[in-house]
């Protein structure tokens, strides 16, 4: 439930899903999602391994991260605001590599403040970490993995159906800034949040 609770809330990851389905469609964001995913699988692997403090030490190093996060986010948000909205529908608005896709989402988990209070922080006081067998582990990343998957592509799906509503040049010029205002708020959350 605290996983579900945690992948459902509007965040920096949502959003950046959301913006991306709605300017690339829904097959073009399972890249980011895969990237936010293996973010989240990092800091678990961290908090079960005794690493929290690797994570709660980066401080200057995370801020810079963070907010260098924060303004590729917001860059990409300007990117899709002011792209040409004559393009045809079923051709890509923003093309975007797939790698580029998978590390703009695990950039975005790793510089998320919430993720790394969640992990470091509130996981430890409901799953007694130093007692997890392997076996343990596997399950808890495969929950985590799970979870984040199926809501994160619930909102991607969503967003990209909603996409397929909109054909004329009116439309895709609202819907490019509605995505790109998206992106761009993600950017400005995730460089502006406090730890």
């Amino acid at each position: 439930m605290a996983m579900l609770i945690l992948a459902a809330s509007p965040g920096p990851g949502v959003f950046a899903t959301v913006a991306r389905s709605l300017t690339s469609g829904f097959k073009k964001t399972l890249p980011l999602i895969c990237g936010i995913i293996l973010g989240d699988i990092c800091y678990l692997l961290f908090a079960i391994f005794g690493l929290s403090f690797i994570a709660q030490a980066m401080g200057e190093v995370f801020m810079a991260v963070k907010l260098l996060g924060g303004a590729y986010l917001i860059i990409l948000g300007i990117k899709i605001w002011r792209s040409d909205p004559t393009i045809n529908i079923q051709k890509n608005l923003q093309p975007v590599t797939p790698g580029k896709n998978f590390l703009t989402g695990l950039l975005i988990t790793l510089s998320n403040p919430k993720v790394i209070i969640f992990y470091c922080g509130f996981l430890p006081t409901f799953v007694h970490l130093e007692t997890l067998e392997t076996r343990d582990i596997v399950i808890i990343s495969a929950l985590v993995t799970t979870v984040l998957a199926t809501v994160l592509c619930g909102y991607s799906f969503a967003a990209g159906r909603t996409r397929d509503l909109f054909t004329g040049s009116t439309a895709l010029r609202n819907l490019n800034r509605t995505a790109g205002s998206v992106m761009a708020i993600a950017g400005v959350l995730i460089a502006t949040r406090k730890y």
